[in-house]
């Protein structure tokens, strides 16, 4: 899967409110430095600003209801939800040479705004993975208290988690939870 999918699934899970791992996460105090962390680095230091910020955090909402009706097996629904924000966004692919690079594709106009040029090919990259068999290596980490999403790139595509943090605290309280009952069975049975 390519390196965009990893920056959607960053910037959805570092600016949208919801719960992370076992507590409630309002959203950043600062949604720039937020968006600066989840994309790769500018070479404008002093992109993005607050606005375009704010309006990237603005699609990443919505991009995260796409994964949302993945992980409920809304399948069409998300497919919709993403060829809208597609539309809205003008992804095109586009053959780009800038900054002395060579020419690369790019999923955005060269005239397209410093948000869109992020959300059309974050779109365009959950795109890939929604408009595929890996529709089923995305989700909502499984862990109760925790909202966050994840893609799963592992080879045997079992991950459930958006973290290690949260897997293991599933996995500690299944423990507990057997040590529980184990005791509790050994006191009526002596």
């Amino acid at each position: 899967m390519s390196d965009v999918v990893g920056h959607v699934v960053r910037l959805i899970n570092d600016v949208t409110p919801g719960e992370r791992h076992g507590r409630d996460f309002p959203g950043p105090a600062d949604v720039a430095a937020a968006v600066r962390g989840a994309v790769p680095p500018e070479r404008a230091s002093d992109r993005p600003t607050e606005e375009e910020a704010a309006e990237l955090a603005g699609w990443a909402a919505r991009l995260r209801q796409v994964v949302e009706l993945v992980d409920v097996g809304d399948v069409d629904g998300a497919c919709l939800a993403l060829n809208t924000v597609m539309r809205e966004t003008e992804a095109v692919p586009t053959l780009s040479r800038h900054d002395g690079e060579p020419w690369h594709l790019h999923f955005h106009s060269a005239e397209a705004e410093w948000a869109v040029s992020w959300a059309a090919p974050m779109a365009t990259a959950l795109a890939t993975v929604v408009g595929t068999a890996s529709v089923e290596r995305l989700g909502i980490c499984n862990a109760s208290g925790c909202d966050r999403v994840y893609v799963d790139i592992s080879r045997n595509g079992t991950r459930r988690f958006c973290s290690t943090a949260c897997q293991n605290r599933v996995k500690a309280a299944a423990f507990r939870a057997r040590r529980t009952d184990s005791a509790a069975r050994d006191r009526q049975h002596p």
